[in-house]
């Protein structure tokens, strides 16, 4: 028998089936998708079987393989063909389409690291005569339990006495077994549904009862859209199909969770970033053995291995962190959607209260069908928004906070209600600089500034993580006359204990969040009012439902608008809807303060007024001006390396074969990126734009394929790009 293996080795150059003989002790074990243990050169490495051949067209000899890893099929039949999709939509290897989609513990070098874990239970011997034996008081116990759970946990019985239970197994009375233990537990808690207005009902029956498609569900903060989700779920559920559903950032997975959980018990399993490698290899192991029917998550939920699904749900997907822009493959949570949907005839549901433009622009062009909830479900009004202008407002503080915002949360702690600040920049500082020769600290391997964080005294670089000890000294002039400039929401948090000083404020950012289990612990704490006010950064905008907030004030509505990116002014508008939707969810109403030094943007002026259709027509007007999405695709060639001559000499390469190969596309570049150098890499952009495919792909193919054996310059190409920098 011979069998096709696909190795697990990033490398492009070997990205290819290599063919392996079957041991006869062996044979009987193959099948297509599970994982083997294969020589290759002086390495061992683990791979995939994604082929079994006919031996008799090979007259060559092959290397045996050396042993089986799965005894169960690890890449089905559905995400063996997904993984192809993937590979051609981005021009990524196949073998790290096939890695995203599964656990670190089923990828190579991880897989020793996680163990499955077992409890031990006691059950009584078959074929004992108990009435013959003479039993102590806490052994009788032991035994009436054991007899009347049949099987009971050890730990249970080692609580009434360790010695005895001992003692029944030394006589054979009671037999060990050991049953699988998953490391996080959905219990079967009491079924809990809220009864649905007359607009949600007409949109879930729109999505149960129309043939399958793809749905853009607009629906306004605070109008419903996760209870019409749950309905539409419940509704296959009962149909014997299972459900997906997405959710943009980890913050928002326990709620969603939570409020999951009590619909439909363990029928649930989780799966996001925010878990141990332990408990994403037990929640993988629970759907494919079906014990789980719906899956929650981040952007690599989409790839769970579920059978006959029957709805994938995208909340919020107007967020970018549903594309992958960091590592290969650059795939789209999206499009990946859409392959599983058609593979299992489901339908899709995009929602949001500020879709992208390009999602709204294809519904608006009946490519997706259009539903709305355009009122909140408690029949309340939006949020009233003000926005202060603070070029006048600067003269008048000392601070960072508005008058007009200070007194707003001196009125909501009054009233013993809960406030949300945003300020999507962590740390204390931005930089620090020498006010007496202009010395600014950067980082060694980045060309950018190093951030001031107070609580650890240290200055950090946010693209690479290089740290140092923040200096009293100017290092150049040898004065003492450095300044820490910028904003932060450490800063902020020391302002806001200065101003209100017995106010209990809660710190919600990277720094804050990034040991296992925080982000669930803040957001329950500052539900059950431990704490006053909630201070982070965009991870407090969106998706969280807290009753008592009535005040959200933005710090610095200008930190998205100032990137510069063709959608800043999107992500900004986006931003600004959703933390303002924050407030005003329960029974008392809401108020929103935009702190700005551009009060004048369309992308605040619109948020203001919580105008998304005004934003979304001229926002599609300035982009039809300057030929971007959704008028054209984009797609940025990213060249990198540590020589920044070379680089630029390649990069102008790629250009001139670009523009004689291709007609009708707009090439820019090749200029730097925002970022120039990042952990000592130089990257320059080359940035594509164009309406047609015609040869894009065979013509991006062929100077992929040149640069796979390059080891000084890399490339990168990523379709549709969430952002340019």
């Amino acid at each position: 028998m011979i069998v096709g293996v696909l190795v697990e080795i990033s490398n492009k150059a070997v990205d290819r089936i290599f063919d392996y003989s079957v041991p006869c002790s062996l044979k009987d074990k193959i099948k297509v998708g599970i994982r083997v243990l294969v020589p290759f050169g002086k390495m061992t490495l683990e791979g995939f079987v994604l082929e079994v051949k006919n031996d008799k067209t090979f007259d060559k000899e092959l290397k045996d393989i050396l042993n089986i890893i799965d005894s169960d099929i690890v890449l089905n039949h559905e995400l063996l063909e997904l993984g192809k999709k993937v590979q051609k939509k981005t021009l990524a290897s196949l073998i790290s389409c096939y890695q995203v989609m599964l656990p670190k513990a089923l990828k190579a070098k991880h897989g020793s690291n996680v163990a499955v874990q077992f409890d031990t239970f006691y059950c009584l011997r078959q074929n004992i005569n108990l009435d013959q034996l003479k039993f102590n008081d806490s052994q009788l116990k032991i035994i009436e339990i054991v007899r009347q759970k049949k099987l009971v946990l050890r730990k249970e019985l080692c609580a009434i006495s360790t010695s005895s239970l001992n003692t029944l197994i030394k006589k054979e009375i009671l037999e060990e077994v050991k049953k699988e233990h998953y490391r996080r537990n959905y219990a079967n808690v009491a079924f809990f549904k809220h009864q649905l207005t007359e607009n949600q009902k007409k949109v879930v029956s729109q999505v149960t009862l129309n043939s399958p498609q793809t749905y853009l569900l607009y629906g306004v903060t605070g109008s419903g859209k996760t209870e019409v989700y749950m309905e539409v779920i419940d509704y296959y559920l009962k149909q014997g199909k299972t459900s997906i559903m997405l959710v943009p950032e980890i913050s928002l997975t326990p709620q969603m969770v939570q409020r999951f959980q009590e619909r439909f018990g363990s029928k649930i399993a989780a799966i996001h970033s925010g878990l141990s490698d332990g408990e994403r290899y037990d929640e993988w192991r629970r759907i494919t053995r079906g014990e789980a029917s719906i899956v929650i998550g981040a952007r690599s939920a989409i790839f769970a291995p579920l059978k006959n699904i029957g709805i994938i749900i995208i909340d919020e997907e107007h967020s970018d962190s549903y594309k992958q822009s960091n590592s290969n493959p650059r795939y789209h949570a999206r499009d990946v959607a859409i392959f599983r949907s058609r593979y299992h005839h489901c339908s899709i549901v995009l929602g949001s209260a500020t879709p992208s433009l390009e999602t709204m622009a294809r519904a608006q062009k009946g490519v997706y069908s259009l539903l709305e909830l355009s009122h909140r479900v408690n029949g309340k009004e939006m949020p009233r928004v003000t926005v202060v202008d603070m070029n006048k407002e600067m003269k008048n503080i000392s601070g960072n906070l508005s008058k007009e915002l200070i007194k707003a949360i001196q009125n909501t702690l009054d009233r013993n209600e809960q406030v949300i600040l945003l300020l999507n920049r962590r740390g204390y500082s931005s930089f620090v600089m020498c006010k007496n020769c202009g010395y600014t600290f950067k980082c060694p391997n980045c060309d950018i500034t190093l951030t001031y964080h107070k609580s650890s005294n240290t200055l950090r670089c946010h693209y690479c993580g290089f740290g140092e000890k923040r200096y009293f000294e100017c290092p150049k002039c040898h004065e003492k006359s450095l300044s820490n400039l910028g904003l932060g929401t450490q800063k902020i948090e020391e302002e806001l204990n200065t101003l209100f000083p017995t106010c209990k404020i809660l710190r919600m950012d990277y720094d804050t969040t990034s040991r296992k289990g925080m982000h669930e612990k803040m957001t329950t704490d500052f539900r059950d009012g431990k704490y006053d006010v909630l201070l982070g950064t965009q991870m407090v905008a969106k998706g969280l439902d807290f009753s008592k907030v009535t005040l959200v004030g933005i710090i610095n509505a200008d930190t998205s608008l100032n990137i510069p990116d063709f959608r800043s002014s999107e992500n900004t508008f986006s931003l600004l809807s959703q933390a303002a939707g924050r407030c005003g969810r329960g029974e008392r109403e809401g108020c929103v303060v935009i702190q700005t030094f551009n009060p004048n943007h369309y992308a605040i002026s619109f948020a203001k007024n919580h105008d998304y259709f005004s934003f979304y027509m001229y926002e599609m007007n300035v982009r039809r001006i300057l030929k971007y999405p959704p008028y054209f695709y984009l797609c940025n060639l990213k060249v990198s390396g540590k020589k920044s001559d070379l680089v630029l000499r390649e990069a102008l390469k790629i250009k001139s074969e670009l523009t004689s190969a291709l007609t009708n596309i707009i090439i820019l570049g090749p200029s730097t990126a925002s970022v120039f150098k990042i952990n000592n890499v130089y990257r320059y952009n080359i940035i594509l734009k164009y309406k047609t495919f015609d040869n894009l792909y065979e013509v991006l193919e062929k100077i992929d394929e040149h640069y796979k054996t390059k080891s000084q310059v890399y490339l990168e190409i990523d379709f549709e790009p969430s952002q340019i920098l």
